[in-house]
């Protein structure tokens, strides 16, 4: 795919909350310390400031750590 494939894209930095399966032990909370990580109920949230860059990049630390990916959001998509 060209770039005539991403018309109206917008390769700005969005709010992203990502969320995993699970609570998150210490050292996969450090695997993730640029990111704001919260509990979600039975599940951890991850939530920051991403360009798409970024964002694959917090995908690619959730697969090397072998987390299952529950959900994804940006968040500034959302009325306030």
């Amino acid at each position: 795919m060209g770039p005539d494939c991403a018309r109206g894209s917008n390769v700005r930095p969005h709010r992203y909350r990502v969320i995993v399966a699970g609570r998150l032990g210490k050292v996969c909370r450090g695997a993730f310390e640029d990111l704001g990580v919260e509990p979600d109920g039975v599940n951890t949230g991850l939530t920051g400031e991403l360009d798409q860059a970024a964002l694959y990049g917090v995908l690619n630390r959730i697969l090397a750590l072998g987390l299952e990916l529950v959900g994804l959001n940006r968040l500034d998509d959302e009325p306030s």
